[in-house]
């Protein structure tokens, strides 16, 4: 897969599950995030290329609200390298509010796991 990304994204510590706002089905959890995508650990196939309205709870760490609702794109899916009973699924995001994206920023400041320097 060819990487088109601008801005790396960091893996998070910290679980959190998305939900499918139209459905109320939970699809998965973030696993990783940047300025401007995510990608969600999923049991089923999620189709590439459709806009996804997505629900992500919050904590008090990140928000004084307990949920954010955001739209998003899936870009990619693959297969997850590990379990072979997950799928790896990428999005962009397409529509957030500006009191959702500073949250989606928290998250990432919290709990998104800076890039190891070697110190050799």
């Amino acid at each position: 897969m060819v990487e088109n990304r601008k801005e790396k994204r960091r893996n998070l510590s910290y679980y959190m599950r998305v939900w499918d706002e139209r459905t109320g089905k939970p699809i998965g959890h973030l696993s990783d995030v940047s300025p401007r995508g995510f990608r969600i650990d999923c049991q089923s196939a999620l189709p590439v290329g459709q806009d996804f309205k997505l629900r992500l709870d919050l904590n008090n760490e990140v928000s004084n609200r307990s949920f954010m609702i955001f739209v998003a794109r899936s870009k990619w899916r693959q297969t997850d390298k590990y379990d072979p009973n997950l799928y790896n699924v990428g999005f962009q995001l397409i529509k957030i509010s500006h009191s959702d994206a500073q949250a989606f920023n928290r998250i990432m400041s919290l709990y998104g796991e800076q890039e190891k320097s070697s110190v050799w």
